[in-house]
């Protein structure tokens, strides 16, 4: 029967967790290591919420991409999130930026959902694992005006809104950088890309993109990630075929658009 430091270390064979930035906390964040799977949800987040459903369902393991415990603890108490997952004895796998740069990871699937080619990394960090890739860079099949691009966006990660930048510029080559990836504009700019897809983009970066006449669009932190979840799934479905998989249905960000 599959346990849940068999799926670590699968997991660890793809986005190993040495390559998580220093920051960071992954790895299995709750519970016992041996624990037998039954079932398994999947969720960018551990809630409230999706502890509930996966309660429901009968998971008693959830892998998250951020992780539920970020600095440290100093006190605990029964409505933290840890408190509860430990109290109904459900186990965690977190895999957050070693799965954002993972040659199958987050930006990846992101690369993969607005269909780039022939991409390749737009920087890089030093890991205790080594150098990896951070953010990608790739060229679409057709070029797009600003307005048209954006649209694209939307739909192929099926948003509800999107921010962009519309700029006089003919979009053929984009880069992209899932979650809050904004400090990368510069180099978007060093590789000439026409356009910048991200989230949570600040207003400095945004002028920045607009100085040197860069489509920006900001297709929000959750959309920009979630795009891992199915992929995820089906790669740990074709591993553990003793384990049923789930995509939480609970968590979303919340966001709504008033225009």
């Amino acid at each position: 029967m599959t346990k849940v430091l068999d799926i670590f270390d699968f997991i660890d064979g793809f986005a190993p967790f040495k390559t998580a930035m220093d920051f960071d906390n992954v790895g299995i964040l709750v519970g016992n290591k041996n624990l037998a799977i039954k079932k398994c949800l999947l969720a960018l987040d551990v809630t409230k919420d999706v502890i509930y459903e996966a309660k429901t369902l009968g998971a008693n393991v959830i892998i998250s991409h951020h992780p539920v415990i970020f600095n440290a603890i100093k006190k605990l108490d029964n409505e933290d999130i840890p408190y509860i997952l430990a109290q109904n004895e459900i186990s965690v796998i977190c895999a957050h930026t070693n799965l954002d740069v993972a040659i199958f990871g987050v930006n990846s699937c992101l690369a993969e959902a607005l269909s780039l080619q022939k991409t390749s990394k737009l920087s890089s960090y030093e890991s205790k694992a080594g150098e990896v890739p951070l953010g990608l860079i790739g060229e679409l099949g057709k070029n797009y005006y600003c307005d048209e691009f954006a649209k694209f966006v939307k739909t192929k990660l099926n948003c509800n809104g999107v921010r962009y930048t519309n700029v006089d510029r003919i979009i053929k080559k984009v880069a992209v950088c899932s979650g809050a990836g904004g400090d990368l504009i510069s180099e978007a700019i060093v590789q000439k890309a026409d356009a910048f897809v991200t989230g949570e983009i600040k207003h400095h970066e945004i002028l920045e993109g607009l100085k040197n006449k860069i489509c920006i669009v900001d297709a929000g932190h959750f959309k920009t990630e979630d795009v891992v979840i199915l992929p995820l799934i089906q790669k740990l479905s074709k591993e553990f075929k003793d384990v049923e998989f789930v995509k939480s249905k609970s968590f979303t960000d919340g966001i709504k658009y008033m225009v």
